[in-house]
């Protein structure tokens, strides 16, 4: 997964959400099929307790809607 130094200087990113992580990584996968920027912030060894294993998916804020969409179609298809 990507962390924040793969994002362009000039983008900023806002959170997404938090996923497990197999959705977090079909989500990532469309993201990257969309060409939207993105990079995800992954429990620590000890944030993992509460945190229960969950990754923040942040996206370039100018394509919210596209990825909140994207979002919505992944989780979706699980439902």
């Amino acid at each position: 997964m990507r962390g924040i130094g793969d994002v362009p200087a000039e983008v900023r990113t806002v959170l997404l959400g938090a996923f497990t992580r197999a959705h977090a990584d079909r989500i990532a996968g469309e993201l990257e099929k969309a060409g939207i920027v993105w990079w995800a912030k992954q429990p620590s060894f000890l944030s993992r307790i509460w945190e229960f294993d969950t990754v923040h998916l942040f996206v370039d804020r100018a394509r919210l809607d596209e990825a909140r969409a994207i979002q919505v179609q992944v989780l979706g298809a699980d439902a």
